[in-house]
C-alpha cells in the first residue's frame, strides 16, 4: 500500500505498537543520540520527540529501524517481496496464451502508475518565509557526536538539474547547518548532484538546489537508492508505492518537491563557493574530517501548518541507516543478478556499512569462476567500493554469517584463493591511505576442482552430515528423550 505521507505512516506505527511519543523536553544535541542509541540496539520503536529543547517542531526518528517497520514503510511484508517484483517486471518471456497476455497487460498498467504528476497546491506550501524570514534554527537539528562541527539536518532530500541536460536526481546528503540561511552540501565525488554542480560552475551559472523533509516513507527511501543516474528517483517510488508521486513547482527555484513533504528549503549554491564542513561523526563509526564543501544559501522555506520534523542518527553500527541498506540489498538482488548471472545471492553485512564486504553465492561449474566474479561485483556499480568480497558455493547461506566464516576460514589456501587489488574506495573511507583509493581483497571460499590445482587424493572431501533416516528417527522419538 502507498502512504499519503509521514504523517499517515507515524499514524499506523503508533496504531500497532511501533511507536513510542517522548512527551519530556529532551535536548536535539547529543541526548537525543543517545536515547536512540538505546532504542535501536534494543530493536525498539520509532520515537516522536513532541518537545525537542529549541524548536516548536516534533522531531520523528528511528522511523525506519527495523526491517518489519523498513518493509512496513515500503507496503510488504518482506524486503524480498520488492525485489521479487522487479524481478517479475524484468522477464523477458513472450506471453504465452490468454492468461500470459493477461500477465504481461498487467504489468503495463502498473508501469502507468510510475510517473510522477504535477499539482498545483500543496500542504508542503502552506506556510511561506521568504528572505530573512527564514531561521533554519525552526528545525530541532540533531547534534549527534561530541566533536560534530555542529548540527546536521540529516534526511533531507536534495533536487537538482543538470544544467544542459535538465536531468533531475534526488539525493540523500548529510547537511551542516552552518547559520540562519545556509546549509553544507557533503556531497560525494560519484554522486550526481555533485556532477550537476561541477557542471554548473565550469558554465559559470548558479545551480538551483530544493531540500525537502518528512516525505511519504517510499520518496525518503528512494532518494537513498543507488539507482544509474538516467532513472528518475521518482520513477522508481511510483513502483514502490504503486501510486504516482504528486510533485509541485517550488516557490523560487525550477524544481520540483513532493506535495505531502513536511517542510521544503529552496536556494542556490554560488559558482566557486565552499565553506568548510565537518567534522562529522558519519556511518562508520568514525569522525570524518574537516573538507570545504558547497553551501546552499537558502531562500524560501515553506512547510505545512504542523509540520513533523524526520532525521535520523548515524554511527557504529548499528544504526537506523541499517534496514535501509538492507532494503537496498534485497530490492537491487535482481538488477545485480542481471549484471552477474552466476550470483545466487549475496549479502551486504551491517558491520560493514553496506560497502566495506560483500559476501557472494554461486553455484560454480568451471575453474576460477570465483574470481572473475570478484572482479565483476568489483565493476559493478556501488559494489565497485566493496573493499572485502568472499565467494562461496551456492548451498551457503550467505546471511548466515556463522556458516560464511566457517567456509571462509577452512575452506581457503591463502597461497592460491586469496586475490589482492586496488580499486575506488568510498569517500568516508579512513583506512585507505590515499582518499578514493585503496586495497580490496578477494576469497574464494568455495570448492576447489581438480582443474584449479587441487590435485590431492580423493579430490575436495563431503561435508559430514546426518543421514535423512536418522534425522527422521531421532524427530520421531524427541519427546521419549526427556530433552
Amino acid at each position: 500500500m502507498a502512504w499519503a505521507d509521514l504523517r499517515a505512516f507515524l499514524v499506523d506505527l503508533e496504531k500497532h505498537g511501533e511507536l513510542r511519543r517522548v512527551k519530556a523536553t529532551v535536548d536535539p544535541a547529543l541526548e537525543v543520540t543517545e536515547i536512540v542509541q538505546r532504542v535501536v540496539r534494543a530493536g525498539g520503536p520509532a520515537l516522536l520527540f513532541e518537545n525537542p529543547a529549541g524548536s516548536d517542531m516534533p522531531l520523528a526518528i528511528n522511523v525506519f529501524g527495523t526491517e518489519k517497520r523498513m518493509a512496513r514503510a515500503l507496503g510488504v511484508e518482506r524486503l524480498d517481496d520488492l525485489g521479487d517484483r522487479i524481478a517479475d517486471m524484468l522477464r523477458p518471456e513472450l506471453p504465452q496464451g490468454f492468461s500470459g497476455m493477461r500477465e504481461a497487460l498487467g504489468k503495463a498498467a502498473r508501469l502507468t502508475n510510475m510517473p510522477p504528476k504535477k499539482v498545483r497546491t500543496a500542504p508542503c506550501q502552506e506556510v511561506v518565509y521568504k528572505g530573512d524570514e527564514v531561521d533554519l534554527f525552526r528545525l530541532p537539528g540533531v547534534t549527534s557526536w561530541p566533536d560534530d562541527g555542529g548540527a546536521f539536518l540529516n534526511l533531507g532530500l536534495t533536487h537538482t538539474r543538470h544544467p544542459e541536460t535538465g536531468a533531475r536526481n534526488l539525493g540523500m546528503y548529510r547537511l551542516q547547518r552552518h547559520d540562519e540561511r545556509t546549509v553544507g552540501m557533503h556531497w560525494q565525488i560519484h554522486k550526481d548532484s555533485n556532477a550537476h554542480h561541477a557542471v554548473a560552475e565550469r558554465r559559470g551559472e548558479r545551480l538551483p538546489v530544493a531540500i525537502a523533509f518528512g516525505c511519504d516513507p517510499a520518496v525518503t527511501y528512494a532518494a537513498s537508492a543507488p539507482l544509474p543516474a538516467d532513472i528518475d528517483e521518482y520513477l522508481f517510488a511510483g513502483f514502490l508505492r504503486g501510486e504516482r508521486v504528486e510533485l509541485v513547482d517550488c516557490v523560487s527555484v525550477p524544481l520540483q518537491v513532493p506535495a505531502n513533504a513536511q517542510i521544503v528549503l529552496e536556494g542556490w549554491l554560488e559558482p566557486g563557493e565552499r565553506r568548510p564542513e565537518g567534522p562529522f561523526g558519519d556511518h562508520t563509526g568514525f569522525y570524518t574530517p574537516v573538507e570545504p564543501f558547497p553551501a546552499l544559501h537558502v531562500e524560501v522555506m515553506t512547510m505545512r501548518k504542523d509540520p513533523i520534523y524526520q532525521t535520523i542518527v548515524v554511527g557504529r553500527p548499528p544504526q537506523e541507516d541499517g534496514p535501509m541498506g538492507k532494503a537496498t540489498e534485497r530490492i537491487f538482488r535482481p538488477l545485480i543478478r542481471m549484471l552477474v548471472p552466476e550470483i545466487v545471492d549475496y549479502d551486504l553485512p551491517e558491520a560493514g556499512v553496506f560497502h566495506n564486504c560483500a559476501i557472494v553465492s554461486i553455484d560454480k561449474r568451471y575453474p576460477k569462476q570465483a574470481q572473475k566474479v570478484m572482479h565483476a561485483v568489483w565493476g559493478a556499480g556501488l559494489l565497485s567500493l566493496s573493499k572485502l568480497v568472499i565467494v562461496v558455493d551456492a548451498d551457503c547461506n550467505v546471511h548466515d554469517y556463522t556458516e560464511v566464516a566457517w567456509r571462509a576460514f577452512g575452506n581457503v589456501d591463502y597461497a592460491h584463493d586469496l586475490v589482492t587489488t586496488i580499486g575506488p574506495v568510498d569517500h568516508l573511507d579512513h583506512s585507505s591511505y590515499e582518499q578514493f583509493w585503496g586495497g580490496k581483497a578477494g576469497i574464494d571460499a568455495t570448492r576447489k576442482l581438480p582443474t584449479e590445482g587441487y590435485r590431492r587424493a580423493g579430490g575436495w572431501p563431503a561435508e559430514c552430515v546426518m543421514d535423512d533416516a536418522t534425522r527422521t528417527l531421532v524427530t520421531n522419538r524427541w519427546k521419549e528423550y526427556g530433552l
